[in-house]
């Protein structure tokens, strides 16, 4: 999920016929992007396992969140899911017939180690032995993602993020996946969008654990920030050589609501800073983005002790990208920090998502250009991409033209970057299934695969069937 933490769905707009930006190419396929490049699409435990206290399984922050009043839309809840933790075969065998070479899927921190720290819960170490090998079987490369926002409770007791000690059981916890996995997934990724569950967690309150504290989510994004390059110092001692360690950030293109105005412009650049630099600077040794924002830099120092800027940096091979829309920024001094909002996408008139987002897939393009501009930077991909649309099955079918469009075009984009010279290897839709979608519930649908959550049929949306025909070697063409 991106860094977006609106809780309100607007129905879409009506997407224009003519949706691809000039920009993208007139026509492409698959062998325009190689053959060594990485298709996959993504999934995360707490969104679709279910097998919420099965087989030793312990709660999670989540668990917890999801029981409180009004929290989650219509009070949903994933002790179901989708059913993935029995149900992960027939989706496998799904995610083969596309054509996908790659699958993206977290571990349950607390399915691993029920209390965070200490035993090893070997059922639930046993389920990610065979959800790897099920992969293998089926030629899907694993891209296993240690933390996707499901914190143990017993670690939330002990004061989870806001806990300097959580860097420690975090790097635990990945040294245990890498010890039993690592002889056969090569590709990891530390944190999922820390910008995310220290921001919608901590500040907002609108994610678990439900905290709504400046101070508390200072010290969880130091203590993430933290955690993300030392998560990445664990995984790298206990992995052979050949593994491949990254992490992930949610990221939007930014822009003024007055280009060209100097304040609109700073307030841009503010939240810039916080948005989309603020996780990724330090890991190539550049120390917080605080420049913009000198009083960010001043609260922060109450959270670091000697010796944590260096230990923020680490050298990862790949940093996995993770874009849903653009925003637009206002000034706005009123409000502490960053004095700067952001400006609804429903008040510009534009096409939206079912989550309100505004429908601009040449942002994927433009943070591919911002990151991939840093010195150093690793080999990048787009682990994250995709749409919420209201879906309708209709006689077998699930027609989806519009999540089909956007696809099109973001896929577009990435060849765009990559024409350009931008070191861009892989595109991951999200999501492969319709999941629970956090404090939104089940109604927003990112599927490629539509689920029918009574019965737990499967169906391929149109936009999942042109999927894999792209990937058998259909051509593109710009106007549907």
């Amino acid at each position: 999920m991106p860094d977006k933490f609106i809780l309100s769905i607007q129905r879409p707009l009506a997407l224009p016929a003519a949706f691809f930006p000039d920009t993208t190419p007139a026509t492409y396929s698959r062998a325009d992007f190689g053959p060594d490049f990485h298709w996959g699409a993504a999934c995360a435990a707490y969104q679709v396992e279910g097998a919420w206290q099965q087989q030793g399984k312990g709660p999670s922050i989540w668990d917890e969140f999801t029981r409180r009043p009004g929290a989650i839309a219509r009070g949903e809840h994933a002790r179901v899911g989708t059913d993935f933790f029995t149900r992960y075969e027939q989706d496998l065998d799904l995610a083969q017939g596309l054509g996908l070479t790659d699958f993206r899927f977290s571990a349950a921190w607390s399915r691993v180690l029920p209390e965070g720290v200490g035993a090893v819960n070997r059922r639930g170490l046993d389920f990610y032995d065979r959800l790897v090998d099920a992969c293998l079987e089926r030629d899907l490369r694993p891209w296993l993602t240690v933390y996707h926002w499901d914190l143990p409770l017993a670690l939330q007791q002990r004061g989870g993020w806001a806990n300097r000690a959580v860097v420690d059981w975090l790097a635990d916890y990945a040294q245990v996946l890498a010890r039993r996995l690592g002889d056969r997934v090569q590709h990891w990724m530390v944190l999922n969008e820390p910008m995310v569950f220290v921001g919608a967690g901590h500040a907002l309150g609108v994610h678990a654990p439900g905290r709504r504290s400046l101070p508390g989510f200072l010290a969880a994004a130091h203590h993430a920030t933290l955690a993300q390059a030392e998560g990445g110092r664990a995984l790298r001692a206990a992995l052979p050589g050949t593994a491949r360690i990254g992490t992930t950030f949610s990221c939007s293109h930014l822009t003024p609501d007055r280009p060209g105005h100097g304040p609109s412009e700073a307030a841009t650049r503010r939240v810039d800073a916080v948005l989309n630099r603020f996780f990724v600077e330090p890991t190539l040794g550049l120390g917080y983005p605080t420049a913009e924002l000198p009083a960010l830099g001043w609260l922060l120092r109450r959270y670091q002790k000697p010796g944590d800027e260096a230990r923020l940096k680490f050298d990862f091979d790949f940093w996995g990208i993770q874009n849903y829309t653009r925003e637009v920024v206002r000034r706005a001094p009123w409000l502490p920090l960053l004095g700067a909002a952001l400006v609804p996408a429903a008040k510009r008139g534009v096409p939206v998502t079912e989550m309100g987002w505004e429908v601009y897939p040449e942002s994927i393009y433009e943070m591919l250009k911002q990151y991939a501009a840093y010195p150093g930077a690793p080999e990048l991909y787009i682990t994250e991409s995709g749409a919420a649309f209201a879906d309708a099955p209709a006689a077998g079918r699930v027609p989806d033209a519009a999540r089909r469009a956007y696809y099109q075009a973001a896929i577009g984009q990435v060849l765009r970057a990559r024409r350009e010279g931008i070191r861009v290897n892989g595109y991951f839709p999200w999501s492969f299934t319709d999941n629970f979608e956090w404090a939104e519930g089940y109604r927003p649908r990112f599927g490629l695969v539509h689920v029918d959550y009574e019965t737990q049929e499967r169906t391929l949306k149109d936009s999942g069937r042109w999927y894999g025909e792209f990937l058998a070697g259909a051509e593109v063409a710009r106007t549907l």
